[in-house]
């Protein structure tokens, strides 16, 4: 059963102001809009949107009754089952619900808001789930954004499947990203209320798809922290208003833990510079976090340098019978094409592909990789996620429009013929509940200008390189934007449980957490470091035989951090200090992978 009323945004403003002068946030809570509130108890619930464990599991997506108009419950209920299987591995045997987490049904309300920031030219959306078993007198929240660029219930299966069984309320944001996708065909910028809006495209040819992470002009990785801290506000506000005779809740009286994964990692972390007492505890897991003072590399620096080296370097003898490198011995061709061009650019100097392919690797090593981040990063590689990362980021930094992103590219979707047609009302429909925020995917995929030749790739990325290397003024506004992700020392005292896979191959741990934390550390920080053998990036792949027999899954982990860091905040335990987590991966007999067992993850820290 679902009831949905809405709470006027000018009481909420000024409800809002009047907590803050107990509050700690140095930045007021703007709302651009009322805050929706939905109800949701017997045949729905806040953790599973009513498909429950079956539903979740199930590899077919819930279905639109009219698919060209979905209604927003529809939405809803496909955006909670992408968002799930998008982060964990709720495969058969694969360990949810045994050895970690719920798919219990969470009865309970749920909050929907835009807030902005000052400065930004859009809002970003939060949202507050409150289960009816939250305790009052022994309030807790949980805090987290979003990972990579997905909507707002991209930290459900993290945040939300943690938080909710134990009775927490749980803030999201999705930190200025998300699926708010646009059809440039159209002019969006009448609807004040909404959380992104275009100009209709006034060019020749096809109107390109507008992405908001990509084109909103706002580069919102620059303020992943304060997204996260005005979460933790929402959160307060929803709490005084809902249960008025139990407030006021502030950051003193109430528990509140920032956890994320990926980029939800890296916004935690960020949140976590302020001087003010807002969490009591962080934990982020395999989190994207750079700062020049602690020698790691920068997200953008290392996918543009992957995406030209790794298909070379991935022929190297090392990586025989990698899955995703090269089923087998034999090289792949479009590996062989790229050690050509490297050698034309006169990037490698050796003579035969066998030795292009190993100096490649040798180069990669010389950055920084390792052969396990390499072997993972082959997945990466294969499905072109270097290239998608790099242009999103790339536009997003220098603040472009979707008709003037860098280096040529657009992104549209395409026909059979692989031209850029219009998108259909279907598939329009469905990016709210099917986009990760970073195309290609949903029916939208990236158009490349550039490409040409045997290596078509080649130019699209020597050219979003050259805004990392280069000194003209896209490269300078590519820096500038780059440079504004920085990160800060944590609080001092504040407890920080940084969770990695050592396999990592999309955000490797030599060039994000392990820097940092050394580098908190060294300036007095509370860090704690538990690095996790044969873990790689996405457990939500890890269902597939070939990967779920090479790498264990990373949540139980984080599962076992949040009640660690719990423990610390509400009973005085020490947290477990560092970890190098021994692993045993699965065994895959007659194509058919073994159910996990505990004795696979090894021990985890108590």
């Amino acid at each position: 059963m679902k009831n949905t009323q809405y709470i006027g945004s000018l009481a909420i403003s000024l409800f809002a102001a009047s907590l803050l002068s107990g509050n700690a946030m140095a930045e007021k809570l703007q709302l651009a809009s009322g805050i929706q509130e939905q109800t949701y108890r017997g045949n729905d619930d806040l953790l599973t949107a009513g498909l429950g464990a079956k539903g979740l599991r199930s590899p077919l997506a819930p279905a639109f009754a009219n698919v060209e108009n979905p209604s927003a419950e529809e939405l809803r209920r496909r955006a909670v089952w992408n968002n799930w299987r998008g982060i964990a591995d709720l495969s058969p045997g694969g360990g949810f619900g045994e050895f970690y987490g719920s798919l219990e049904p969470v009865p309970g309300r749920e909050y929907h808001a835009l807030a902005i920031l000052h400065g930004a030219k859009y809002p970003h959306r939060v949202m507050l789930q409150l289960p009816d078993n939250f305790d009052r007198k022994k309030a807790c929240v949980v805090v987290s954004a979003s990972s990579g660029s997905r909507g707002i219930y991209g930290a459900i299966a993290l945040a939300g499947g943690w938080g909710l069984p134990h009775g927490c309320a749980v803030a999201y944001t999705d930190k200025g990203a998300g699926t708010d996708y646009l059809d440039t065909a159209e002019d969006t910028t009448d609807n004040k209320n909404a959380a992104y809006s275009a100009t209709k495209y006034s060019g020749d040819g096809i109107a390109p798809i507008a992405v908001k992470h990509a084109n909103s002009g706002d580069n919102p990785e620059a303020d992943w922290g304060r997204h996260v801290h005005q979460a933790a506000e929402f959160a307060l506000l929803v709490l005084n208003n809902a249960y008025p005779d139990s407030s006021p809740f502030t950051y003193s009286n109430t528990h509140i833990i920032a956890v994320g994964v990926s980029n939800g990692g890296g916004a935690v972390l960020r949140a976590a510079e302020t001087k003010d007492k807002v969490f009591d505890g962080v934990v982020a897991i395999s989190p994207n976090i750079w700062s020049d003072k602690s020698g790691g590399r920068a997200l953008y620096d290392y996918s543009t340098d992957a995406a030209l080296w790794m298909p070379c370097a991935l022929n190297a003898t090392a990586f025989d019978d990698v899955f995703f490198a090269r089923p087998g011995k034999a090289k792949s061709p479009a590996g062989n094409l790229r050690c050509l061009s490297l050698k034309t650019l006169g990037w490698l100097k050796t003579e035969t592909l066998t030795d292009q392919a190993e100096e490649a690797a040798a180069y990669l090593h010389r950055q920084g990789w390792t052969d396990r981040a390499l072997e993972a990063a082959a997945f990466s590689t294969s499905f072109d996620l270097w290239r998608a990362v790099s242009l999103t980021y790339a536009s997003s930094y220098s603040r472009r429009s979707a008709s003037e992103m860098p280096c040529g590219f657009s992104f549209h979707a395409l026909g059979s013929d692989g031209k850029a047609r219009a998108p259909t009302k279907a598939e329009k429909a469905a990016w709210a509940s099917d986009a990760s925020g970073i195309p290609p995917g949903a029916g939208v995929a990236l158009v490349d200008s550039l490409a040409q030749g045997t290596d078509p790739a080649l130019p699209g990325l020597l050219c979003l390189r050259a805004l990392f290397d280069g000194k003209d003024k896209n490269a300078v506004a590519t820096k500038t934007g780059i440079n504004t992700t920085r990160a800060l020392l944590p609080r001092t005292k504040l407890p920080v449980l940084v969770i990695h896979g050592i396999d990592d191959g999309l955000i490797p741990e030599a060039f994000g957490s392990a820097r940092y934390v050394a580098w908190a550390r060294k300036n007095g920080r509370d860090m704690h470091h538990w690095r996790v053998e044969n873990a790689q990036h996405f457990d939500g792949f890890l269902g597939l035989p070939v990967l779920g027999a090479r790498y264990v899954p990373l949540m139980p982990y984080a599962y076992n951090g949040l009640d660690a860091m719990w423990a610390t905040i509400t009973e005085g335990k020490k947290l477990p200090h560092d970890a190098d987590i021994a692993t045993t991966p699965r065994k895959l007999e007659a194509g058919a992978l073994a159910p996990l067992k505990q004795e696979n993850l090894g021990t985890i820290p108590q």
